[in-house]
């Protein structure tokens, strides 16, 4: 069955693809399906429309490290840190400092 969760976000981004929030709900959305593959692009999206979006950096690390891809995980682990570092979010930058540490060599 088909959340409904997942079909409202997609009803409303056809209408307004441009809405960061939207992106990062979906995201977050398929998560807690976990859904990593379609978590994936929508966090991606979120990024895409606003770069400054660091929890969407976060949501994205732990979707990849979910799927294994660990050197994909590392590299949006550290895109995010500094994000999250120009925008002050200690929170998202302690969160993936844990996330990166906790990735195999």
């Amino acid at each position: 069955m088909a959340n409904p969760k997942i079909e409202q976000f997609k009803k409303i981004l056809q209408m307004d693809p441009k809405d960061e929030t939207l992106w990062f709900g979906l995201g977050k959305a398929y998560m807690g399906d976990e859904n990593w593959e379609e978590a994936i692009p929508a966090l991606e999206q979120c990024i895409q429309v606003r770069p400054n979006y660091s929890a969407a950096y976060y949501a994205l690390a732990q979707s990849l490290q979910q799927l294994k891809q660990h050197e994909k995980c590392r590299t949006i682990c550290d895109d995010g840190i500094a994000v999250a570092t120009t925008n002050g979010d200690l929170l998202v930058i302690k969160n993936l400092e844990a996330l990166h540490n906790s990735l195999p060599s």
